[in-house]
């Protein structure tokens, strides 16, 4: 039995009681074939956009976005590897977080954090399972951005290099865009001295390779969900692996899923935050980002900014977006990354209000197929 306070966590963030096939007609956007979104949908205290563009051949970034009456929940996993990391931390994690919340009757940095735990333990339990008849599970792992918003408060917690950015309105009456993630990537100097500083012993800890700075000369990020052969000696791999074999076993773990953990109690002048993975901001800076949010419609925002990026990869490749959209998933992964978007505005004058949510979850992936294989948008019970 609960107690009143986890009742009422319970209520804020249930998930909603809808279950709905949907299809590439239930898309606001299937103009590129490869790019669909949700335009505009109603949360407790405002509203939000979602975008998704494919480049893979199998599709590793899985997303959702969680409403209840008084919380949203925003959740990013870029996966790599494969989509196998990804789609369980969506299936997953939310729950371990409904879970925990309920157990203690609130929401904080640790629960958070404990949910992220929990979710990294029941992945590796699924690699030990599968392990046998599916060696390469062990190499398939995912970035993780979530953002919660509970009673006024914005909880942010990441591992890898997806970013969340807020737009605020400056004295000058401007928006400002202000990074609220750290990005665990070797690319970064702290990130390669932070890894150096816990391997002393290690000197190909991070090498350059192909030009760019790789954890064993083989991953970018330094922290992740899965990536088990970079946390478990049982599951290193042998030479018949190239990709993934190392010359020395690993002993202890080069990789880590420890999130860094952040809340913000959300004032007047922060207006909305943009979650997304990585492959937006290779194209966008976080303020030509926030500007664009803040200067066009709310309706089919989180689309726009897809579009803008993928005009800018485009014309980096001296081609035309119109010419990229022509190219099949697989061959577009030469030109940008799977990207999801996610915009949530955020409304002050809504908090304490009733506001009529939709009944819907928006809980998605691609498989192989495409748009019209959507995974059902629903709610779990």
């Amino acid at each position: 039995m609960f107690s009143w306070l986890a009742r009422i966590v319970s209520q804020c963030l249930r998930p909603v009681r809808r279950y709905a096939r949907m299809n590439k007609d239930d898309f606001d956007d299937v103009e590129d074939g490869l790019l669909w979104s949700k335009d505009l949908e109603k949360h407790s205290c405002g509203e939000f956009s979602f975008a998704v563009v494919q480049a893979n051949e199998v599709i590793e970034d899985h997303s959702q976005v969680e409403t209840g009456s008084d919380a949203v929940f925003v959740g990013v996993y870029d996966g790599h590897g494969g989509p196998e990391a990804s789609r369980f931390i969506n299936d997953h994690l939310f729950l371990n977080l409904m879970r925990v919340a309920q157990e203690t009757g609130s929401i904080s940095e640790d629960i958070i954090r404990n949910a992220v735990s929990a979710t990294e333990e029941g992945f590796l339990t699924l690699v030990r399972r599968s392990y046998g008849i599916k060696p390469l599970i062990a190499a398939m792992g995912s970035c993780c951005l979530v953002g919660v918003i509970w009673k006024g408060t914005l909880y942010i917690t990441n591992l890898g290099d997806s970013r969340a950015v807020i737009g605020s309105i400056g004295r000058s009456n401007r928006i400002t865009a202000e990074q609220l993630t750290k990005e665990h990537n070797a690319s970064k100097e702290e990130v390669r001295r932070e890894l150096r500083s816990l391997h002393p012993e290690d000197s190909q800890i991070v090498v350059m390779k192909q030009g760019t700075w790789r954890i064993k000369g083989i991953i970018q990020v330094s922290r992740s969900i899965g990536d088990a052969y970079l946390k478990k000696p049982e599951f290193s791999f042998d030479p018949s692996f190239p990709r993934f074999h190392l010359p020395e076993p690993i002993r202890r773990p080069v990789l880590t899923a420890e999130p860094s953990v952040c809340s913000r109690n959300l004032q007047p002048n922060d207006k909305f935050i943009i979650f997304a993975s990585d492959g937006l901001w290779e194209h966008l800076t976080n303020q030509e980002a926030v500007e664009i949010v803040h200067n066009n419609p709310r309706n089919g925002i989180a689309r726009r900014l897809l579009k803008v990026a993928l005009n800018v990869a485009a014309r980096k490749r001296e081609m035309r977006y119109k010419d990229l959209q022509k190219l099949g998933k697989g061959i577009r992964r030469f030109f940008h990354d799977d990207i999801t978007v996610v915009v949530i505005f955020v409304d002050h004058e809504l908090r304490g209000k009733k506001v009529s949510v939709p009944e819907l979850s928006i809980k998605g992936f691609i498989d192989t197929v495409g748009p019209s294989n959507f995974r059902n948008f629903h709610a779990l019970e």
